[in-house]
């Protein structure tokens, strides 16, 4: 039988290490520091750089305290040890209590460091006053543009990536990185290619890239996200991203299947609209192209098989049709969205990827 000494190490590094590196279940029954210290923290969303400065200077002493917590949690569960006893300690007990209790000193130190002056000897704030003459016009200037809903975010809880306007902000359990997005430039690092993974189930591909400020007094930093990602940080962020090793980055499964059906359908036989007959609209998916797609079933005789003659005029486009055909789809079986069906959007007569024509003469 396991001795409680055993025991309660073991119970305790587990619950270390989800304190540590978080689990989703504990997120989600509000088991994080976080959440135990949302009074305190305040709001993310209206207070970004204020809340971070916070919720780093808990962890440093909350973290610092664990080695103590574990000493001092071991010495009542066993009471034959005698850890309270300090004077009959062992040597290595005594290396132990003195390394947990200077481990605690030196986080609860910087605490009171970091808080005096109202957070004015806090790295981040330290780190802010590099981009102006106050720290804290920089950060409102980043708390403005974070409540705005069209930042873009990647990255797991707690180690979360943040592009706004004009920032691009790394935030972690100690530290929060941010770079003006007019002093730097990303380069793009390398890729990493999983089987396996829970965010897909065609596996991922995960970019990394290196954020590299002019601002001498700014260190570099990377920042990792999945490649489906790629192209939003692309868009959101001023400054063009290099990619002078020329590593292939893989599009999404949507961006891949859109290519691979228009393959297709400039592979099959074309439509020509009949003498005489009005020029096509614009499709009435996007409003912004001409529709050049008609539905004509060309995989089966007419009376053969699951799909069906449609006998509607040209109305969408090819990239809306295929945006629709993919919807209609299996989402957890990518791999069969080549051979599935759909039915029309506008008569839901079912036809598959070779039913699809191009109009020939139009424009």
């Amino acid at each position: 039988m396991a001795s409680e000494e055993f025991v309660f190490s073991v119970v305790y590094f587990l619950l270390t290490m989800c304190l540590l590196f978080t689990p989703t279940e504990f997120r989600a029954a509000g088991l994080t520091i976080e959440n135990i210290l949302s009074s305190w923290l305040g709001s993310e969303d209206m207070h970004l750089i204020y809340y971070h400065i916070k919720k780093t200077s808990a962890n440093v002493v909350i973290h610092s305290a664990l080695p103590l917590g574990y000493y001092i949690g071991l010495g009542f569960v066993s009471q034959k040890l005698d850890l309270f006893s300090f004077s009959q300690l062992t040597l290595p007990w005594i290396i132990f209590l003195g390394a947990a209790i200077g481990t605690f000193g030196i986080g609860l130190s910087l605490f009171l460091l970091w808080k005096r002056q109202n957070w004015n000897n806090h790295p981040i704030a330290k780190s802010l006053g590099y981009h102006g003459n106050s720290w804290r016009l920089a950060a409102s200037s980043i708390n403005i543009e974070f409540r705005r809903i069209d930042k873009f975010q990647t990255g797991p809880a707690g180690r979360r990536t943040y592009v706004t306007d004009s920032w691009i902000i790394k935030t972690s359990p100690y530290s929060v990185k941010i770079a003006h997005q007019q002093d730097c430039h990303l380069n793009v690092v390398k890729t990493e290619e999983h089987a396996i993974s829970h965010e897909s189930p065609t596996g991922a591909q995960f970019v990394t890239l290196n954020v590299i400020s002019l601002n001498e007094n700014i260190p570099d930093f990377e920042i990792r996200l999945n490649s489906i990602d790629y192209k939003d940080l692309k868009d959101k962020v001023a400054s063009p991203l290099v990619n002078a090793r020329n590593i292939i980055i893989q599009q999404s499964t949507t961006e891949r299947f859109v290519l691979a059906f228009r393959n297709q359908v400039d592979a099959n036989p074309t439509y020509n609209l009949p003498e005489g007959s009005p020029e096509p609209g614009n499709c009435i998916g996007c409003l912004q192209i001409q529709s050049n797609v008609k539905l004509i079933k060309r995989c089966d005789d007419q009376e053969s098989g699951d799909c069906v003659q449609c006998y509607c005029r040209p109305m969408w486009c090819c990239d809306c049709m295929c945006k629709w055909f993919a919807s209609r789809q299996n989402q957890t079986r990518p791999e069969t969205w080549l051979g599935g069906k759909s039915p029309c959007p506008t008569c839901r007569s079912v036809f598959c990827m070779l039913d699809v024509s191009l109009v020939n003469n139009i424009g």
